[in-house]
C-alpha cells in the first residue's frame, strides 16, 4: 500500500460541488491521500430510535474536500483511484416514508443499526453478510453553478455505484482548473439499485491516489477495474435516459478510443457488455445512475488509448 502524504479530516466538507469552489489542499498528480468521511448522516444517527424526521436533512452528504489537483484543466480527465476503504464499527441504514418501491409495505419510518467488524457486516442475530466498502459520493466541479452533494450528473456527485470500491479507478472529467475533487457518502456495503435510498451508511477513511489524463475526457464518470471498464448515465428520474447515455458513452468510447465501427461496437455490447442499474430507489428526488460494463480485451484494453 503506498503511504499517503496529505490527510484530510471529515471537518473540511462541502455540501455542494460548487463551480467556483476553493480547495482545501492542492496536490500534484501522483499523490496519495488519506481522507476521513462521515456517514452520509454527519453523525447525526447512533440509535434505532434516530428515524429520518428527527435529523437535519440539510446536514446529509457530506462531502470531505475540495481537493485541487494541479495540472488538471478542462478538457482532461481526473483519475481517482480507491487504494483502500476502512469503514468504522457502526452504521445505519433506513426506510424513509416516500421513498422506493417497498415502501408501501412496511411501516416507516424505521432505522436498522449495523455492526462491521473483520470484514463482516452484521444486520442482527440472524443476517451477516461480507462487507463491500464503497464511496457513494466522489465528483468534481461542475461548468457552472453548484449542484448538490444529493444529486449525480456528468461531474460525478452522488453516483452509489458498489462497483465504486477498494481497487476501483474513477475517471471523472474535468470542468474546472485542478478539477476540485471531493469524497463522501461510504458505505460498508449497498445493493445494485439501493432501493430504500440507504446502504450501510457509515464513516470511515480512505486512501486514494490522483492522476490526471491529459487532453482526453468521457462525457460522464468512467470506472476502471482489473477486468472492465463502467461507464455511466444519470438522470434526475427517467431511467431510459440514464441507460441510454450509459450505453451511448460506452460506445462513443470504443469507436473514438479503440477504432471500432458503429456497428461493431453496437453489436459487442450486446454480446459482451453488461447494461445494468446502480441507482433506482423509486420514488425518490434523486438521480437515476445506470451503468454499462464494457470488458477488457486485446481490442480495448482500458477506456482511454494513450
Amino acid at each position: 500500500m503506498n503511504e499517503a502524504t496529505v490527510k484530510i479530516s471529515r471537518d473540511q466538507h462541502v455540501w455542494s460541488f460548487d463551480a467556483a469552489a476553493e480547495p482545501v489542499v492542492s496536490v500534484d498528480p501522483g499523490t496519495v491521500i488519506e481522507i476521513e468521511t462521515w456517514d452520509c448522516f454527519t453523525g447525526q444517527v447512533q440509535s434505532e430510535d434516530d428515524t429520518v424526521e428527527k435529523i437535519d436533512l440539510n446536514r446529509v452528504n457530506s462531502a470531505t474536500g475540495p481537493i485541487c489537483v494541479r495540472g488538471a484543466e478542462p478538457g482532461d480527465t481526473l483519475s481517482v483511484t480507491l487504494l483502500d476503504i476502512r469503514p468504522n464499527a457502526k452504521g445505519a441504514a433506513m426506510c424513509i416514508p416516500e421513498w422506493g418501491q417497498l415502501i408501501d409495505t412496511v411501516q416507516s419510518p424505521t432505522t436498522r443499526i449495523f455492526t462491521v467488524q473483520d470484514g463482516i457486516v452484521t444486520m442482527n442475530d440472524r443476517v451477516s453478510f461480507p462487507a463491500r466498502p464503497m464511496f457513494g459520493v466522489i465528483g468534481v466541479s461542475p461548468a457552472s453553478g453548484d449542484i448538490s452533494t444529493f444529486f449525480a450528473d456528468r461531474h460525478g456527485g452522488n453516483m452509489d455505484d458498489h462497483i465504486n470500491g477498494i481497487g476501483a479507478t474513477v475517471h471523472l472529467p474535468v470542468f474546472q482548473s485542478g478539477a476540485q475533487l471531493a469524497i463522501g457518502d461510504m458505505h460498508a456495503s449497498m445493493g445494485d439499485g439501493e432501493i430504500s435510498g440507504t446502504g450501510v451508511e457509515i464513516g470511515g477513511v480512505g486512501v486514494i491516489r490522483v492522476d490526471v489524463i491529459k487532453n482526453k475526457a468521457g462525457g460522464w464518470p468512467i470506472t476502471e477495474t482489473a477486468d472492465a471498464f463502467y461507464t455511466h448515465g444519470t438522470s434526475q428520474g427517467n431511467l431510459h435516459d440514464a441507460l441510454q447515455s450509459a450505453i451511448e458513452e460506452a460506445s462513443k468510447l470504443l469507436v473514438d478510443e479503440w477504432e471500432f465501427t458503429p456497428e461493431d461496437a453496437f453489436i459487442f455490447l450486446s454480446v459482451a457488455g453488461d447494461l445494468g442499474i446502480a441507482q433506482f430507489c423509486h420514488p425518490c428526488p434523486g438521480s437515476v445512475i445506470a451503468r454499462m460494463r464494457i470488458p477488457k480485451l486485446a481490442s480495448n484494453p482500458k477506456p482511454f488509448r494513450d
